[in-house]
């Protein structure tokens, strides 16, 4: 094999991979369509698991013995806006106010979320 041949395959397959890895997030992209617009919720509670992560960084909650999962923006923009992975670190006290999901009763999408009295829009 060449020089040529083998650097004609090396881009064949890094090409392969990034359409692999990158497809995941589209399958894992969920729609908002999911979560009810017509009813607030706000929660207030002790982040017991935080995720930083693409394509939506979460936080699960713990209040009165139920564990809330709260759906949060893109890490780009929640640092962007002044919210750092330190600043949902698990045991933070947070407040989060959002939409509850449809058809799941532990979920949230967060629209705002209020730590050491900062208040940062998600959306």
């Amino acid at each position: 094999m060449t020089v040529i041949q083998l650097r004609k395959n090396i881009l064949k397959l890094s090409a392969a991979l990034f359409l692999f890895q990158n497809s995941g997030l589209a399958i894992a992209h969920h729609g908002w369509s999911e979560y009810d617009q017509t009813q607030q919720l706000s929660l207030n509670g002790k982040i017991v698991q935080s995720g930083y992560e693409h394509p939506h960084g979460f936080v699960k909650l713990s209040i009165d013995g139920k564990t809330w999962t709260a759906v949060l923006a893109p890490p780009f923009r929640m640092e962007n806006r002044g919210l750092s992975n330190s600043a949902i670190a698990v045991g933070a006290t947070i407040r989060l106010e959002g939409y509850p999901h449809r058809s799941k009763s532990d979920e949230m999408r967060a629209e705002r979320i209020i730590v050491n009295g900062k208040s940062i829009e998600l959306r």
